[in-house]
């Protein structure tokens, strides 16, 4: 007999792994490191936040901040 009850998903980042705390906390981890001059400019590959949109607002700002970086040095 199959149970039609919908199977909770986990929410994801696509790029990063996210980790729920224990206590609920959201934790998101880039799996591929940033280009250096995204860490020189202050990016962090790693955010913490108490909800998911929180940390998912967190990780687009990062992304956001990277892409900036790596422009500037572009053009």
């Amino acid at each position: 007999m199959y149970d039609d009850t919908p199977v909770p998903t986990t929410p994801a980042i696509p790029g990063w792994r996210l980790i729920v705390s224990d206590t609920g906390r959201y934790w998101a981890i880039r799996n591929r490191a940033f280009p250096r001059v995204a860490l020189r400019a202050g990016v962090e590959p790693a955010v913490d936040a108490d909800t998911f949109e929180e940390v998912q607002a967190a990780v687009a700002e990062q992304e956001e901040k990277a892409r900036v970086a790596v422009e500037g040095v572009v053009s």
